[in-house]
């Protein structure tokens, strides 16, 4: 695909480099000269300077034949004006992104669509369902549901105490006949990699499973890991990833918001109705006491600051709350935030790009997300009529160096992958894969055309 990506900074980067590794023709358009500059002699892609909403800049980056433009820059009035803009000049689809969450109504999306954006993304509404949807499942470090929940992704760390720890999947899979999961890749040593039935699980893996809901209490049980009920939480920063937390939990749980400004304190107290806010550092282990950390269920940092994110988050756990998570926006931190003993890491680049990427695939691509702290990608394909993937049981296909089958969806019915099963027409499949391997992934799942 030829895609144009408007940015200024990281999340446009951060696409442009994620998309380039799966042979898009990518061009980057960024008001910031000195960063492109930095851009290019790291890698092959087209940059231009300028204002992406002015239309010289787009025809000069020959958006009449672009497949797609994505505009991500931190001001949703130019992303959204660079989206119209671009559609009216030639690009086939569009895609901005916005902060406010009203425009995720559907009446202003259709509103939107006629004046040519057609997708808009809200990383921070996303990163707020994300982080529910984690306070939901506890026990686990990374979530995502395929077909309704149908089938999910989970992301576990395995203490030296996990019934699973010492154990090959061999093993596991003969003393467990009835298990409604599957172990997909496993993060350890700060690599990643797909295991092969020899394979041992090991204290501090980082385990991905795919899982059928009425697998997780087994799989929770095999982890030795335990489920707690969410009660109290405690929120650093009432920014609007923090706000719209709070807003969706205070009416069921009790919710402390602590923010260092003053003005902001003020319109959260306005805005939310349960929630106690409290003008503070978070940073200051004394108040952190003195609001009564040591009995909170889960604590997490939203900061605009990532160090302060990951610090305030390492006091927590060390004052006695069970769950931390928090927001990293500096990519190369993730690893090191996971590996000190942060639960869940939330990083808005991989939001946008996981909302983003399913737009470039060649194949009907359902959901995708892209993973924490892994260069690796969990997506749900359907499969087309007389797609490789249908012709034969899972077992007897050539899957693609670097890619796993991890469960199927058919007609609101979830299925673990085994080796026998066989795809059929139109069923959604989960696949775990590395960027190497999804183009030829892509390839299973598409009708072969003759010419």
């Amino acid at each position: 695909m030829n895609i144009i990506i408007a940015g200024d900074g990281e999340v446009g980067f951060h696409l442009a480099k994620m998309l380039q590794g799966e042979n898009h023709d990518i061009t980057i358009v960024d008001p910031h000269e000195d960063l492109l500059k930095m851009l290019e002699s790291s890698t092959d892609i087209l940059t231009i300077t300028g204002d992406s909403s002015n239309p010289k800049v787009l025809q000069d980056a020959n958006v009449k034949k672009a497949d797609l433009l994505i505009s991500v820059l931190h001001e949703q009035e130019t992303n959204l004006l660079t989206a119209a803009v671009g559609k009216k000049l030639g690009a086939k689809r569009t895609i901005a992104r916005i902060s406010n969450p009203a425009y995720l109504l559907k009446s202003k999306k259709e509103l939107f669509k006629s004046l040519g954006v057609d997708e808009i993304v809200s990383p921070e509404t996303i990163a707020a369902d994300d982080i529910i949807d984690l306070l939901k499942q506890v026990a686990a470090t990374e979530t995502f549901k395929f077909s309704h929940g149908l089938l999910s992704l989970f992301m576990l760390k395995l203490e030296e105490n996990a019934y699973v720890v010492g154990k090959t999947l061999t093993q596991i899979a003969i003393e467990h006949p009835d298990l409604k999961f599957r172990a997909v890749a496993i993060y350890r040593d700060s690599k990643a990699f797909i295991p092969s039935g020899d394979d041992m699980f090991l204290p501090n893996d980082l385990a991905y499973v795919i899982t059928k809901p009425e697998g997780i209490p087994q799989l929770m049980k095999l982890g030795a890991k335990q489920q707690i009920e969410i009660k109290n939480i405690m929120i650093v920063g009432g920014g609007r990833i923090g706000r719209r937390t709070a807003k969706r939990l205070e009416k069921n749980l009790n919710i402390k918001l602590i923010e260092n400004d003053k003005n902001r304190c003020e319109l959260l107290a306005d805005d939310l109705d349960k929630t106690l806010v409290i003008k503070g550092d978070a940073r200051d282990i004394e108040l952190l006491e003195a609001e009564d950390i040591e009995n909170m269920d889960a604590f997490i940092a939203v900061t605009n600051n990532t160090e302060t994110n990951i610090m305030t988050c390492l006091h927590a756990r060390k004052l006695g709350a069970k769950k931390t998570i928090a927001l990293v926006e500096i990519i190369d931190y993730i690893d090191i935030a996971q590996s000190v003993g942060i639960d869940t890491i939330i990083n808005k680049k991989l939001i946008s790009a996981s909302y983003i990427s399913r737009f470039t695939h060649s194949a009907e691509v359902t959901t995708l997300k892209c993973l924490s702290g892994i260069d690796a990608e969990v997506i749900e394909l359907k499969a087309q009529a007389k797609s490789p993937v249908t012709k034969k049981p899972i077992k007897d296909l050539h899957i693609p160096e670097g890619s796993f089958i991890g469960g199927i969806v058919r007609d609101k019915k979830a299925f673990i992958a085994t080796g026998e099963f066989q795809i059929n027409e139109n069923d959604k499949v989960a696949v775990f894969a590395f960027p190497k391997a999804i183009s030829k992934v892509e390839k299973m799942f598409k009708t072969k055309t003759w010419f």
